[in-house]
């Protein structure tokens, strides 16, 4: 039989032990991870890296026509580019990926912050820690002039210290500017990116060349946009109404040919139906209620009228395009597809179309051959043409610039070259055929941008926050500061001077330190200015 003493001993009760989801502990890791400030400048710096393409590659949202041409030039390579999203880039997923987490990362970063931050500000400075002497600044002071709490603490009052009072110990604490700054950056940080994306989603710009007179209005429709690019919230339907008239142009130039100034004056109607007249100039926009009207550049449409063998005019007003060159030397093609139509069947004669490619000069030179302005106003203007004869390929449904003749056309023999001139206005060239070719005059252009971008004003503002809130980040400096009251003798309450013993810590580098409180030192012990003044009114 086994006694009560043989029995094994009955383990004491424990607590169960709470089981941890491992999916739930994976998932507060990583957003402990994601919302760290290392990991908000991580992404900030991927940002900018993934950035990088999209400047050096051309997009398709801004310029198609290199795109396409990028692809001509490099067949194998733009393909591949073109499968990772490189000449869309700021609309690519990977892109789109890195600024959500940026921009949760730094949303999860700052709410925690915040709710530190005004709780600290709510608490009191601490108490004076028991052995001052220990801190990194140290004093004492024997007889001071502020020999009481109260009167330290208005001192330090006095120089914008927040102050607290605990019997005969004065604590103080200065620098809240700096996570103030801190979190001032990271929140103007997000109204940036914010800003970025309603600019995005709800913007929208285009480009266009505006030839002066009634009869080239524009019309804020996409189809009248050279260039246009809307933002994935925003409709062909949802562009504004307003159309824009070139009345005028003017250019100034300095002696040395650079530009000094150049202004259009343009007739504006808006939704009201209501015709203005406005001015604007490369760097004073037009702002109309909806959108910004830019001007870029400037130049000049030669008019060109050309009769055929049949007597039937046809008359060109294409834009010639500048060379880039700083005269406004403009290169462009003047094309008559209709020309020499069979009378009979009324139909094109392909190998009998007409195109003008040539230069545009607002001066010719006086010496040297034509192929140069000599000077950006139109002082001796003059078209330098070459006439091509034969298949134009528009009827083959290739698309193709109205700006430059198919030169392919010229090297496959369908387009055969018949003759070159130097025309002024007024004159006329007659070709081998009997048809003619009569230079008339010429009409100024301006190449406009015009865009509406519903973010730029939260833009503006968040930049100047985020300044404010760098430099209040980099100079503030947080510090605290202690001055306990003693009675001389070894406690004695009677008789003598009171001791003040003075401490002070910084909560961050701040070399300025010493020498800041050297000169709260000095104020408490009568040698600051708060202090002589005092005495001198008691005088």
């Amino acid at each position: 039989m086994t006694s009560v003493d043989d029995r094994p001993a009955i383990p004491p009760a424990q607590a169960p032990r709470r089981r941890v989801n491992p999916v739930l502990a994976l998932l507060r890791n990583s957003w402990r991870q994601l919302t760290s400030m290392r990991t908000a400048l991580i992404l900030l710096f991927l940002l900018a890296v993934a950035a990088i393409p999209g400047s050096v590659l051309p997009q398709r949202g801004v310029n198609p026509e290199k795109v396409d041409q990028w692809f001509v030039d490099h067949p194998d390579l733009a393909p591949r580019l073109d499968q990772i999203g490189m000449f869309g880039v700021f609309g690519s997923v990977w892109f789109s990926a890195i600024y959500v987490l940026l921009f949760t990362s730094l949303i999860g970063c700052i709410l925690p912050r915040t709710r530190d931050h005004v709780r600290a500000l709510r608490m009191r400075p601490p108490a004076a820690p028991k052995r001052l002497e220990r801190l990194p600044q140290h004093a004492v002071l024997e007889a001071p002039a502020a020999s009481d709490a109260a009167a330290i603490a208005a001192v330090l009052r006095r120089r914008r210290w927040r102050v607290t009072v605990r019997g005969n110990e004065v604590s103080a604490e200065k620098g809240y500017l700096k996570e103030t700054g801190n979190l001032l950056f990271h929140t103007s940080l997000i109204a940036v990116l914010l800003g970025v994306a309603v600019g995005s989603w709800y913007g929208w710009h285009g480009n266009r060349i505006l030839v002066a007179g009634a009869d080239n209005a524009f019309c804020n429709t996409r189809q009248q946009y050279a260039e246009a690019s809307l933002g994935p919230r925003v409709d062909s339907a949802d562009l504004p109404p307003f159309c824009l008239t070139l009345e005028k142009f003017e250019a100034r130039y300095f002696p040395s040919g650079q530009p000094s100034s150049y202004q259009a004056t343009v007739s504006v109607e808006e939704q009201d139906g209501e015709a203005r007249t406005a001015s604007f100039s490369v760097n004073s926009p037009l702002r109309l209620d909806s959108a910004n009207v830019y001007l870029l550049g400037h130049g000049f449409v030669p008019i060109l009228k050309y009769t055929d063998k049949y007597g039937r005019s046809q008359t060109s007003n294409t834009p010639f395009l500048t060379s880039g060159d700083a005269n406004v030397t403009e290169e462009g093609v003047a094309v008559f597809p209709d020309a020499n139509v069979d009378p009979k069947t009324g139909k094109r004669v392909p190998d009998q179309q007409l195109a003008f490619d040539g230069l545009y000069l607002p001066t010719v030179p006086d010496k040297g051959p034509p192929n140069r302005s000599a000077w950006p106003e139109e002082r001796d203007p003059a078209v330098n043409l070459t006439a091509y004869r034969g298949n134009l390929g528009l009827d083959a449904g290739i698309p193709g610039s109205v700006y430059q003749l198919d030169k392919r056309q010229v090297d496959n023999g369908k387009l055969k070259q018949i003759g070159t001139k130097l025309l002024r206005p007024g004159e006329t060239w007659t070709l081998d055929d009997g048809s003619t070719l009569e230079f008339v005059g010429t009409r100024p252009y301006v190449t406009l941008a015009i865009r509406h971008a519903p973010g730029q004003t939260l833009l503006l503002v968040a930049s100047g926050t985020l300044l404010l809130g760098l430099m209040g980040s980099l100079f503030a400096r947080r510090r605290r500061v202690w001055f306990r009251v003693s009675p001389p003798d070894g406690g004695s309450p009677t008789g003598g001077s009171s001791l003040v013993e003075a401490g002070g810590l910084p909560r961050t580098e701040h070399p300025g330190l010493a020498d800041e409180f050297a000169q709260l030192v000095a104020a408490v012990s009568g040698g600051g200015p708060e202090q002589r003044r005092a005495r001198e009114g008691d005088e």
